[in-house]
């Protein structure tokens, strides 16, 4: 899968609609004058809004062009809310990308088109190489699904307290001070309860209102990415090494000996 990168950039807002037929051409369904196309993110260049509909298509719409937008090719990975889909169509005004029943089932995208409601989600386009590192590495692969429990205002920051159920396989990973991806924000865990079930981030005001996370209420569902070095070290640790038969080496003392290296 591809990586993305958490940093700063310019940022512009977007809009998203899935659609059911992907030669369905015009982008003209939403009322664009309700957002601010000045407003600018902290972690992620873009924001966007979806409307799920019955359709697996979701199609992306630039208010205005963001700066990466030439660059947008078939087949690339754009993260939304963390998520890493696939560039299945795109034109001057945006792109189309799919949505696996796998994807639908183990992100929060499956909620959001149960709701048919309309939500504002980040988007970050893979990291190329060359591109400033401001965070931690990403894959767009989505390890379980949280929910906000509460966001309290503490001047002039923000402390988020989230919660997941004690068997989601993000748990294992929790560790106070580790790095932990929300809806593809680069965060860092400030603490974690002994179950490792809860945990809290402190987020600086430009974070705060420049991504989706000033849109969630008690309840909103978020999309949770445990650390990659995390998932690995524990592989390495709690799994049984498998064996490999290898053939003996024809290399011993004896070859040494009568090639004049012994």
């Amino acid at each position: 899968g591809s990586s993305f990168l958490i940093h700063i950039h310019e940022s512009l807002q977007w809009k998203a609609e899935p659609l059911g037929d992907m030669t369905e051409q015009g982008f003209g369904r939403y009322d664009i004058e309700k957002f601010d196309p000045q407003m600018t993110t902290y972690t992620f260049r873009n924001l966007a809004t979806h409307n799920p509909q019955p359709a697996r298509n979701l199609r992306i719409r630039y208010l205005s062009s963001p700066a990466f937008a030439p660059q947008v090719e078939l087949g690339d990975s754009i993260a939304v809310d963390g998520i890493c889909l696939t560039v299945e169509q795109y034109t001057s005004e945006g792109f189309i990308v799919a949505t696996s029943p796998e994807t639908l089932q183990r992100t929060t995208l499956s909620q959001l088109e149960t709701s048919g409601q309309e939500a504002i989600v980040n988007l970050e386009p893979s990291l190329r190489a060359g591109d400033k590192i401001g965070g931690h590495f990403a894959t767009g692969h989505i390890d379980g699904i949280g929910y906000l429990e509460e966001a309290e205002s503490t001047p002039p920051f923000w402390t988020l307290r989230f919660q997941l159920p004690v068997h989601s396989p993000v748990v294992r990973y929790l560790v106070p001070k580790g790095s932990i991806a929300i809806n593809g924000i680069s965060l860092t865990i400030a603490n974690c309860n002994e179950q490792r079930t809860e945990f809290s981030i402190a987020v600086i005001p430009l974070t705060y209102e420049q991504t989706n996370l000033n849109y969630l209420q008690p309840g909103s569902l978020v999309n949770l990415e445990a650390d990659i070095l995390g998932k690995y070290v524990d592989q390495l640790l709690h799994h049984p090494k498998r064996s490999v038969s290898t053939p003996e080496s024809e290399i011993d003392l004896s070859f040494l000996q009568t090639h004049g290296y012994a």
